[in-house]
C-alpha cells in the first residue's frame, strides 16, 4: 500500500498497481462532510487526476455509510460560500477529473452523498446499501446536480418519486434502474471495484481518458450534437497521429489476448 494516514478524515492511498483510493474516514458521523473535508476531498481528486502513476480512482467510505451528506452545523457557510468555488467543490473536481472514478458504495448515500455518488463514472454497491434523496425533507436546494442527473439516468418519473418522497432506494432497485453497475456482498465491494479497475487498466490509457471525456461531455448534449462532437474529436485524433503511434497501435492490437471472462 502507498501513502495513507488513519488520522485524516479524507484518506488518500496510492496502490502500486496504478489504483488510487479515496476514503471518507468519519464513520462515527456516517461520513458527513465538514467544510475542511469538502476542501480536502476536492484537493484529493485534483491531485490524483494529475498523478501519472494513478490510472483509476476508487472512491469509498469507512464504516457502514458511504456519505450521509453535509455536516449541517456548517450549512450556512457552505451553501452561501464554498459551494460557488469550483476549487473547493468536490463534485466540480470529480467532474473535471480525467481519470475513471469507481464509486464503492458500502452503505448509505444520503442527500449530498447521493450527489457525490452520481459524480462517479460507475458504481459498485453492497447488498443492503441505499440511496436516499432528502433535500425536500430538510429544505435543502440541490446544487451538485442531483435534480438534473438522476432524471437522465433513471427517468423523470422515478426521479420525481425518489426526490419528492425522500424514500430510500435500495441498491438492488438502483441496479435495475441503471444507476448502479453491480450489487455484491458487503465484503466484496472493494474487490469488485478493483476488478473493474483492473479491466480498465488493461486498455490503452490514452484512449481510456479520451473515451471517458467524450462520453461525459456528450452526455450533456443532445444526440445530434454528441455525434458531431464524437466525429470532430475522432478526425482530430487520427489526423494528429504519427507513424510511430500507428505502429504502436498495431503492436498493441497484435499483442491482445482474448478476454478470459466477463465482468
Amino acid at each position: 500500500m502507498g501513502d495513507s494516514s488513519s488520522e485524516k478524515l479524507i484518506v488518500v492511498t496510492r496502490e502500486p498497481d496504478g489504483v488510487g483510493i479515496i476514503t471518507i474516514n468519519r464513520p462515527k458521523s456516517l461520513n458527513s462532510l465538514t467544510r475542511p473535508m469538502m476542501m480536502d476531498l476536492a484537493q484529493a481528486f485534483k491531485e490524483l487526476g494529475k498523478d501519472k502513476s494513478v490510472q483509476v480512482i476508487i472512491f469509498t467510505g469507512a464504516g457502514r455509510a458511504f456519505c450521509s451528506g453535509l455536516d449541517l452545523t456548517a450549512a450556512q457557510q457552505v451553501f452561501k460560500g464554498d459551494v460557488k468555488d469550483p476549487e473547493v467543490d468536490p463534485v466540480a473536481q470529480m467532474e473535471q477529473c480525467p481519470k475513471p472514478i469507481i464509486g464503492a458504495i458500502n452503505g448509505f448515500a444520503i442527500t449530498a452523498g447521493f450527489e457525490i455518488a452520481l459524480a462517479c463514472d460507475m458504481l459498485v454497491a453492497a447488498k443492503g446499501a441505499a440511496f436516499m434523496e432528502t433535500h425536500a425533507r430538510f429544505g435543502i436546494f440541490p446544487s451538485w446536480g442531483l435534480s438534473q442527473k438522476l432524471a437522465r439516468i433513471i427517468g423523470p418519473n422515478k426521479a420525481r418519486e425518489v426526490s419528492l418522497t425522500a424514500m430510500p432506494m435500495s441498491a438492488e432497485v438502483a441496479e435495475k434502474l441503471g444507476l448502479v453497475n453491480y450489487v455484491v456482498e458487503p465484503n466484496e465491494v472493494l474487490k469488485k471495484a478493483r476488478q473493474l479497475a483492473g479491466a480498465i487498466m488493461k486498455n490503452s490509457q490514452d484512449m481510456v481518458l479520451r473515451y471517458k471525456s467524450v462520453i461525459n461531455d456528450g452526455y450533456k448534449l443532445d444526440l445530434r450534437q454528441g455525434l458531431a462532437m464524437e466525429k470532430e474529436r475522432g478526425h482530430k485524433y487520427y489526423e494528429g497521429m504519427t507513424p510511430e503511434q500507428f505502429k504502436k497501435m498495431r503492436e498493441f492490437i497484435a499483442g491482445r489476448k482474448k478476454p478470459s471472462s466477463k465482468l
